[in-house]
């Protein structure tokens, strides 16, 4: 696949000395919703503001769109959308007409259409019925759903959304999920920014996680979870008896919620054999056996730590 996003050896170091983006190697392939994870201060806004041509690295390079960012970013921007560290909005203004500004700055836009324009970004991110109220009166989700608005006014190859659903309720995740998918199966890459692993897992098809400014790994959200190992998972009415044998056995990292139990699985052995074990010790055994790695798995076999996993 054709890399819409790629960049080598790409690092920005602060005055100071802070390092904060090393040394990073990144392949976004084209059409596809490309999740960027990683917790907050692992590098993720960073690498977006060199990307889109805000801030110029300290070393290797990025091209964005074909083209060498940031000496190329008359050419590459106009077809690019942005959210990025939240919208900049006109509180005195509407959310209507922040958006008519933000058309009017763009000089590939016809003022003829330009009504139209935004009366459809409106629809899609759902502020129509709040289109005519001032901006400084919008909670955080609704101008992030303006700022989303904004960069949908044209169409575009590229969408890069840093953290889109900050602010917003559960009903208004799902939907900018929802849009994004629809968005793809347009044909535009989507690039997303997140520090919440459920989201990148629900709504990506490729996926890097970042941590402490160092690309840890990058590919496929499936192949990166089936890099992981899976869970150990027992349903029973009698979890304490349960995790109390399972510790005997051998199995490490046991939890018990309500009636699940989990576990690391064993190196060696049949897992028939614990499940044989379980039931002649008595445990009521209703189910048994290794449960698919998440992208979480995969994120803690990484760096040994976890982080906000549903916001």
């Amino acid at each position: 696949m054709t890399a819409v996003i790629e960049t080598h050896g790409l690092t920005k170091r602060y005055r100071g000395g802070q390092l904060a983006v090393d040394r990073l190697d990144l392949i976004v392939p084209a059409g596809s919703v490309f999740g960027f994870l990683g917790p907050n201060g692992s590098g993720k806004t960073t690498t977006i503001r060199m990307l889109m041509g805000l801030i110029e690295p300290t070393a290797g390079s990025a091209h964005v769109l074909g083209g060498p960012m940031p000496k190329a970013v008359r050419s590459v921007l106009p077809q690019v959308g942005a959210l990025i560290e939240g919208p900049a909005l006109y509180g005195f203004l509407s959310g209507r007409d922040n958006l008519a500004r933000y058309d009017s700055a763009d000089p590939t836009a016809d003022p003829r259409t330009r009504r139209a324009r935004v009366a459809a970004a409106l629809d899609r991110v759902g502020l129509t019925s709040a289109a005519g109220k001032k901006a400084k009166a919008y909670s955080l989700g609704m101008k992030q759903r303006l700022g989303l608005a904004a960069a949908l006014l044209q169409p575009r190859r590229l969408l890069v959304l840093d953290e889109p659903t900050n602010g917003l309720d559960p009903q208004g995740m799902r939907e900018i999920r929802s849009l994004v998918r629809e968005l793809a199966g347009d044909g535009t890459t989507v690039f997303l920014s997140s520090h919440l692993l459920d989201e990148i897992e629900q709504v990506c098809t490729h996926a890097a996680v970042m941590a402490q400014g160092r690309l840890l790994t990058q590919g496929p959200v499936a192949e990166l979870a089936a890099r992981a190992r899976g869970r150990l998972a027992v349903t029973t009415p009698d979890p304490v008896d349960a995790a109390r044998l399972l510790k005997e056995l051998g199995i490490t990292g046991v939890s018990v919620e309500e009636d699940r139990v989990t576990g690391d699985p064993p190196d060696g052995g049949e897992l028939s054999d614990l499940s044989a074990a379980l039931v002649h010790a008595g445990v009521r055994v209703r189910g048994f056996g290794i449960e698919r790695a998440s992208l979480e798995d995969a994120f803690l076999a990484l760096t040994g730590e976890g982080f906000d996993v549903a916001g």
